[in-house]
């Protein structure tokens, strides 16, 4: 059985992904993986940020890795994207044909699903959804590319679904040298659209997915019933409040990101574009740092006020639940509502007639803490081993690492190895993050039946 009953699910989920980076470091140093070796840290490094679906780079994935190489780091990323646990639960179940009572338990806590019994129906929903996404946008991105392209079949369809899974689970690996920068790709704004396309559904989350597919169901059968029928049937609340307060912070965030950057860069970055490729990029730019990592230009390039506005992005990431990182849009949307409550004195967040629960806002509000005490730490760190590095760069690179990235603005190959011994740490938490570390290792209260008394502190 996969599940060890000394462990709880956060301690599970941990030692799955150190697992995971052992055997994809051990992989790398292969002979077989490499057309030249590469040092163990970077190794590690590779592997790390394959299985926390980073993308951050100390060598060329191209020119490095041989084509088995570059098929352990898929893997990797697969693994890594949709969680070690799904891949060891699934396959435990569909080779034995049964889980325990205890699985279920642990898998329930994981998936944060209340009802025991939708724990592998979820599962089973999560890699259909995975596998169907991917081998449709492998076949998007063959359709967009092989006429453009000098290479065989069997290259082309490899290169066609490594980068659809790298897109769905937002890694940004490619085996391009130069990324999506590449003179092949760079002006195919059929395929820049259709990467994008894919790590967006990656970064909804597995749980908005399938609800938004629920809604969809609905739908159709509403539309059905009133054109045979004549009659408008009833549709339930499918959509749930998470599913709503995530998707329109997700659509809001992409739209005011891609008109800021298309107005501050048309003329500057974009300018080597047409006008439907400047706002193709605009779009792929705006989304991108939102944990997928592609980089369909040169990120040292943009202006200072625009790189600030990609640290921000790259900080709130995807949504929860999904291959990306970051503090999360659901974070972000409930700090923003808690502050718009005290402003207009409620005593409770509310959104969509639904109040938001009281341990919601304390997770969010010690992601967002966490996510800073990390990421200033590993600021620290670096700026302590290499002083002579600019503080810009160093900050891009940190946020980009905790957020599961993958962007630079070129520092990667410069540091040094200790510094990357950070950028390692930082990747690993940001994939599994603090707050889950924190419960791993720190034994839970048990109830009490009293409570103190209760005392204001002074704020502001």
């Amino acid at each position: 059985m996969i599940i060890k009953r000394l462990m709880n699910p956060a301690q599970l989920f941990i030692y799955s992904f150190v697992g995971l980076i052992i055997i994809g470091t051990l992989l790398l140093k292969l002979p077989i993986s490499l057309n030249q070796p590469i040092s163990v840290i970077d190794a590690l490094f590779t592997a790390t940020s394959a299985v926390c679906v980073t993308g951050l780079i100390v060598v060329d994935t191209a020119t490095h890795f041989t084509i088995y190489g570059q098929f352990f780091i898929m893997l990797l990323i697969q693994a890594g994207g949709i969680g070690i646990l799904s891949f060891a639960s699934f396959f435990s179940y569909f080779f034995t044909g049964s889980s325990t009572y205890a699985d279920q338990l642990v898998f329930k806590d994981f998936f944060s699903t209340d009802r025991l019994g939708e724990v592998w129906v979820l599962l089973r929903r999560i890699m259909i959804i995975t596998f169907g996404i991917e081998l449709v946008g492998a076949l998007l991105i063959y359709i967009t590319t092989y006429q453009y392209s000098d290479e065989g079949f069997f290259q082309q369809a490899f290169f066609s679904l490594f980068h659809a899974i790298s897109s769905f689970c937002n890694a940004g690996f490619s085996t391009l040298s130069n990324g999506l920068m590449e003179d092949s790709v760079l002006f195919n704004y059929n395929f820049q659209f259709v990467i994008a396309v894919i790590y967006i559904f990656g970064g909804l989350g597995f749980p908005i997915v399938i609800n938004v597919l629920k809604y969809v169901k609905h739908l159709i059968k509403r539309i059905f019933k009133l054109i045979t029928t004549r009659e408008r049937a009833h549709l339930p609340w499918v959509v749930t409040l998470n599913s709503r307060v995530n998707l329109i912070t997700t659509g809001l965030i992409t739209l005011i990101a891609t008109a800021i950057l298309y107005f501050k860069e048309a003329d500057h970055v974009f300018a080597e574009h047409s006008t439907v490729g400047k706002i193709v990029i605009a779009f792929a730019t705006a989304t991108t740092p939102r944990t997928a990592g592609y980089n369909s230009i040169d990120f040292s390039q943009l202006q200072f006020s625009s790189t600030l506005l990609i640290i921000f992005l790259m900080w709130i990431g995807a949504s929860p639940n999904s291959t990306g990182g970051g503090i999360k849009t659901s974070s972000f949307a409930v700090a923003f509502l808690n502050v718009t409550t005290l402003i207009r004195g409620a005593d409770r967040v509310e959104a969509f007639r639904r109040e938001i629960g009281t341990k919601t806002v304390q997770r969010a509000f010690a992601t967002i803490f966490l996510s800073l005490l990390v990421i200033g730490a590993a600021v620290f760190a670096i700026s302590y081993f290499q002083p002579e590095l600019h503080l810009l760069d160093i900050v891009f690179e940190c946020f980009s690492a905790y957020s599961t990235v993958g962007l630079s603005l070129g520092l990667t190959a410069q540091l040094s190895t200790a510094s990357k011994l950070v950028l390692i740490v930082t990747m690993f938490i940001g994939r599994v993050t603090m707050l889950t570390i924190l419960i791993a290792l720190i034994q839970k209260m048990k109830f009490t039946h009293y409570r103190y008394a209760s005392e204001e502190l002074t704020i502001n």
